[in-house]
């Protein structure tokens, strides 16, 4: 959601670009000791996606990984931090979730340069562009109900009970995201922005009532997942970096404004076969047993909010020198429109 993106942009690899080379037959020692079933040789390939963890793939004559490791050098407090993503994943792949199957975890420098983990690389269809315009109209509405039963399906877990219990702070999610996101925005300032500024005044003071806790996969969007390759069906639900204990209205209004923007925003939902953003609320209450939704308009200043910041990061890692995409400067620029589009939503939502 943070941009549009292509198919051939951004699906399949590349060679390992310079400034993420890293020492390749450490990595093979240290699989060869840690990860349950491996034997090389390695060979190592970059992923073209991705702005924030470097990830690669992992080819063996036997099976292929998918490895996602720390940026190198200086990095914002809390950032990147995949060894949450591992504990994730890994207490979610115990339920039946579908989620990559967590191999193992290296928090030490020494190995590559930094921390990093071994998954599983999960085959099938990764849908780029969400009107989903490669499939046939009677396929999109199974896609996306598959999509949003999912995300019910992860909201009803109890974190105690699958291990997750100490995944994420007490006390009410949104505040602490504000202040989170207000934080990481101003550790990567690069410019004056009006509306952020006032978006820091007024979201701490009007929080809404806290709908309940769960794991909130924090960025649930269509390229994140993984489908069967002919069924509509989530194989795997990808990037857990901003992952934690949540509201789960979080995730829910972040799905629902992904009909606001650009892909889906202008489509024709019953031409293509696309459930309205109604029925995409529907679809969810019915699946997680929610009688309604609630008024979006917080919500979406919210989430533009947490875009905005995630956006600045990607500029202020630009500055620093650690971005991990070519496409980052074109992200980073969205950070103003961003924060316009969420003052606007504030407004709705009552704010002056």
């Amino acid at each position: 959601m943070v941009e549009s993106r292509r198919d051939e942009e951004f699906s399949g690899t590349k060679a390992v670009e310079e400034r993420h080379r890293i020492d390749e037959a450490s990595l093979d020692r240290w699989m060869a000791e840690y990860v349950e079933g491996y034997a090389g040789p390695l060979t190592v390939l970059q992923f073209k996606g991705g702005q924030s963890n470097p990830t690669y793939r992992l080819d063996t004559p036997g099976r292929c990984y998918v490895m996602r490791r720390k940026p190198f050098g200086k990095l914002l407090p809390s950032a990147h931090a995949v060894d949450r993503e591992f504990k994730v994943i890994a207490a979610l792949g115990k339920q039946g979730f579908p989620v990559a199957r967590a191999y193992a975890l290296c928090t030490d420098d020494a190995v590559i340069g930094a921390a990093f983990y071994i998954m599983s690389m999960e085959e099938g269809r990764i849908f780029w562009d969400p009107a989903l315009p490669q499939l046939p109209r009677e396929e999109r509405r199974a896609i996306f109900t598959a999509k949003i039963e999912t995300l019910a399906r992860l909201h009803s877990y109890d974190p105690e009970t699958i291990g997750l219990g100490d995944f994420g702070k007490p006390g009410n999610y949104f505040a602490r995201q504000v202040d989170r996101w207000t934080k990481q925005y101003r550790a990567s300032e690069t410019q004056s922005i009006p509306e952020m500024d006032r978006l820091i005044e007024w979201l701490p003071r009007s929080v809404p009532q806290q709908a309940g806790v769960c794991v909130v996969h924090g960025d649930y969007r269509i390229d994140n997942m993984v489908f069967h390759a002919s069924k509509p069906r989530v194989q795997a639900v990808l990037d857990w970096e901003l992952s934690t204990l949540g509201d789960p209205m979080a995730d829910f209004t972040y799905l629902l404004m992904q009909w606001t923007m650009p892909g889906l925003a202008e489509v024709d939902f019953a031409g293509l076969n696309i459930p309205t953003m109604e029925e995409a609320a529907e679809i969810y209450c019915k699946a997680s047993g929610r009688p309604e939704v609630p008024d979006l308009n917080w919500y979406y200043a919210y989430n533009l909010f947490r875009l905005a910041g995630i956006t600045q990061g990607i500029a202020g890692r630009i500055r620093d020198g650690t971005a991990a995409s070519a496409k980052a400067m074109e992200t980073a620029a969205r950070t103003v429109p961003l924060a316009k589009a969420a003052w606007g939503y504030a407004q709705k939502a009552g704010a002056e």
